[in-house]
């Protein structure tokens, strides 16, 4: 099972020797994330900065920085372990689309183990200290400012918690969170997302919204927190079904959320309509810098804790980076589900240098002509799919995963004439290099092996591939050891 809290991972990691303390004193600017940045990349321990200057709380880092330590958090051997039992819970066949996503879920609300339980403040560790109003001061914890043109000092990864204020579902998003002052937090609540549409609607109806941020979660709850789920689906219930047990929750103290139990710090308020700050600039998953624009500000009004608390964030920027294992995860996780909505999807793969989402590399069992611009359309139209700016598909028995495969079929074996799909639609808030913010073009590469019926003319049609014998490979197999290679 996964661990409940991020301390227990923690030691657990330290007597693998997975875990390395940092005993000098380190400076939040730039010093840090240069530090975690360098290690993560080296594919290094998780780090714990035990003396950041300008607060008395340790910092944890790196700490899902290899698919070893992210797996171990979540209790799993493989990724394949939650696909599977995904995949599972889909048979027999559900609807397609989003109503079979819907309906699996409700499979795992049946299952006693699953949905978050409540528990009393009393038996609620991150409740053991609580602060309020003027006692308040979010300059003890440690934030960062990791790149040199950094509009601020950042925490990146704080758990947000929302509700929709007309339907009350609960929404727990992961957003970065700029620190302005003592008391005043950035909500970097993207245009697509779950939290910023219940702040229209808050705003809509002239209401405040209620706003809980949690550190230093359980595992299971920081992993859901990134997972793209539809909006009415519970990500503590996700959380439960990954971890095997139940998430406990705690009711806040001055605001009608709920967050974990076993949380290290909890920052709760209520988000008054129409109060903005500039936000910004910030040294992205993109490699680049998103511009400075206004987003809402939250006021903390109340700081909640345990009695020697530690934060946990992570560095952001140019691949690779901790963003890497959390991405496989969701990329292996939600291969059942998207099938649901894309049942001609044999397996897929969303690299890490095009930020994931930006690009997908999509194996069919082509069936019919021109299969392939079917799927990439189906794909845009998945849910946040939407946001893929680049698809290619290829035949069933070319590895996905395999970049080197990908790029023999696609660059070189494609006519760009009739094998180039070229739309427009949504791209990711963060997308600097759409010609206008939200939206711009997309792209899909068929490259598969055409069929006569699309168009494909040439005498003795699509070649054969250049294979070895079988019969000689297996010879060559049984003898290696001979030739002394």
């Amino acid at each position: 099972m996964a661990y409940d809290d991020l301390r227990s991972l923690l030691r657990a990691l330290e007597r693998e020797g997975d875990l390395k303390r940092i005993k000098a004193e380190v400076d939040p600017y730039l010093e840090v994330g240069e530090i975690v940045d360098r290690v993560q990349k080296a594919g290094g321990p998780a780090l714990l900065f035990e003396n950041v200057r300008g607060s008395a709380m340790p910092l944890a880092m790196n700490v899902f920085g290899t698919d070893r330590r992210l797996l171990k958090s979540l209790g799993l051997k493989s990724y394949a372990d939650i696909s599977d039992r995904i995949g599972g819970l889909l048979k027999p066949e559900l609807p397609h689309g989003f109503v079979g996503v819907r309906e699996a879920f409700g499979k795992l609300g049946t299952m006693v183990h699953v949905p978050p339980k409540k528990v009393k403040s009393d038996n609620a560790p991150v409740q053991e200290v609580v602060l309020k109003g003027d006692e308040v001061d979010l300059d003890s914890l440690p934030a960062l400012f990791t790149w040199p043109e950094d509009g601020g000092s950042f925490f990146n990864l704080g758990l947000t918690h929302t509700k929709d204020p007309e339907s009350g579902v609960r929404n727990l998003g992961l957003y970065r969170l700029q620190r302005h002052d003592k008391r005043t937090i950035g909500m970097h609540w993207q245009i697509h997302k779950d939290s910023r549409n219940h702040y229209q609607v808050a705003a809509r109806k002239g209401e405040r919204l209620p706003v809980a941020i949690a550190f230093g979660c359980p595992p299971a709850v920081t992993y859901a927190s990134t997972a793209p789920l539809p909006g009415d689906i519970d990500e503590y219930l996700f959380a439960g079904f990954i971890a095997g047990k139940r998430i406990e929750m705690v009711d806040c103290k001055t605001v009608p959320l709920q967050v974990p139990a076993q949380a290290e710090v909890v920052l709760e308020g209520w988000l008054e309509p129409g109060e903005m700050l500039p936000e910004g600039p910030f040294g992205d998953h993109t490699g680049f810098y998103t511009p400075q624009e206004p987003f809402p500000a939250l006021t903390i009004d109340c700081v909640t804790m345990r009695r020697r608390p530690l934060l946990q964030s992570i560095v952001v920027g140019r691949p690779p980076t901790e963003d890497g294992p959390l991405g496989r995860a969701t990329e292996r996780f939600f291969l059942p589900l998207l099938k649901i909505i894309v049942p001609d999807i044999v397996d897929y793969h969303l690299p890490e240098a095009g930020g994931f989402h930006n690009c997908a590399i999509v194996a069919i069992d082509k069936k019919y002509p021109k299969h392939a611009q079917k799927v990439m359309h189906a794909v845009w139209g998945a849910h946040m799919m939407s946001l893929t700016k680049l698809i290619i598909v290829v035949d069933s028995d070319c590895d996905v995963h395999d970049l080197h495969e990908v790029a023999w079929r696609a660059l070189g074996n494609t006519d760009y004439a009739r094998d180039l799909t070229v739309v427009e639609g949504p791209v990711d808030h963060l997308d600097h290099a759409s010609y206008q913010q939200f939206w711009g073009g997309k792209a899909g590469i068929d490259a598969t092996r055409k069929w006569p019926e699309e168009g494909y003319t040439r005498d003795g049609g699509w070649p054969e591939m250049v294979l070895p014998d079988p019969d000689t490979a297996a010879k060559v197999d049984r003898r290696w050891k001979e030739y002394g290679l």
